[in-house]
């Protein structure tokens, strides 16, 4: 047994993280729930982003929900800045911290604290209208620049190109110099926890969830965010499980057009999910959720309480 304090659940979408980080909660005195999503951040979008129930939010106290509206940006630095602001807290209480979450990125920045680049929104916009007129010389220029950064982007990938120079421009820092390289894993004091059920589980529960969404007015979501008057956020409107009924709200196409696109599109994200995850040797994988709480058990030592069916 360890004394470490926060741990780290994670899989793919559908793989009962979420259950079982709550199940781990209720088992357990003192501890705090961190979802770490990139779409929970989002208000208003709950039922396609599987937030916990009142109920649930009732019996364990969650954090890094609902932190801003889906018409605003909000970067995986923001969010690792939000989700250290919670942990020092957490620690500061003598609490245990879970995280738990599917978004590989924001993961990682938090576990491996990654040293992460800020927004220069001025200098983006006037790099994308010169992008615009010729991606070449931008690319030349980052070439010249931050030869490093320009090896490992292709000269035709605007987004990446003009991202690096945002940086250079706004940090004075090459854009090279920021963080560690995602390919690299460090000893971390964050022991991983992975859920893998079968790939043909994990389809097959997608495709149930999504149908129970739409009963539960997923669509009526959807409705209200098409509609939000300052608009979707670029990262927003990428939510997979959203983006694909807009057509079905808008009249453009069925409900059930748009939920089949829905199952594909997210046995997609399961996909890459996993590939992402499997990457990182640090991660003790289990199949069900009894062997991963007896990998928590090994960690925090016996259940406190008894959990309520």
């Amino acid at each position: 047994m360890s004394t470490t304090s926060t741990l780290a659940i994670v899989g793919a979408t559908a793989s009962g993280k979420s259950e079982l980080a709550h199940r781990v909660a209720l088992s357990y005195d003192n501890v705090e729930i961190l979802c770490v999503d990139s779409m929970t951040v989002y208000r208003g979008m709950d039922i396609g982003t599987a937030k916990p129930s009142a109920r649930e939010r009732a019996e364990v106290r969650y954090h890094l929900l609902d932190l801003v509206e889906p018409s605003e940006s909000f970067t995986v630095a923001e969010f690792q800045r939000a989700a250290r602001d919670v942990l020092d807290d957490i620690a500061a209480r003598g609490a245990r911290a879970l995280l738990v979450g599917g978004t590989g990125l924001y993961s990682r920045a938090v576990i491996d604290n990654f040293d992460i680049p800020g927004e220069y929104v001025q200098i983006r916009e006037r790099l994308e209208g010169e992008a615009s007129d010729n991606l070449d010389d931008l690319y030349q220029r980052l070439a010249a620049l931050d030869p490093d950064a320009a090896a490992k982007m292709e000269p035709t990938n605007a987004r990446r190109i003009v991202r690096a120079l945002e940086v250079i421009e706004g940090s004075g820092r090459l854009f090279s110099s920021f963080g560690s390289p995602l390919t690299s894993y460090f000893s971390s004091p964050v022991p991983q926890i992975g859920l893998m059920p079968s790939l043909a589980d994990l389809d097959q529960r997608c495709e149930e969830r999504l149908r129970r969404w739409v009963d539960e007015g997923l669509l009526d979501e959807v409705h209200r965010l098409v509609h939000l008057p300052g608009g979707w956020s670029v990262t927003a409107a990428q939510a997979v499980g959203y983006k694909e009924f807009v057509p079905a709200v808008c009249g453009e196409s069925t409900r059930d057009e748009c939920l089949q696109t829905a199952v594909t599109s997210t046995r997609q994200l399961i996909r890459r999910q996993i590939r992402w995850f499997r990457r990182d040797p640090r991660i003790d994988w289990h199949t069900t959720n009894d062997s991963a709480m007896d990998a928590v058990v090994a960690w925090w030592g016996p259940t406190e309480r008894s959990v309520r069916n």
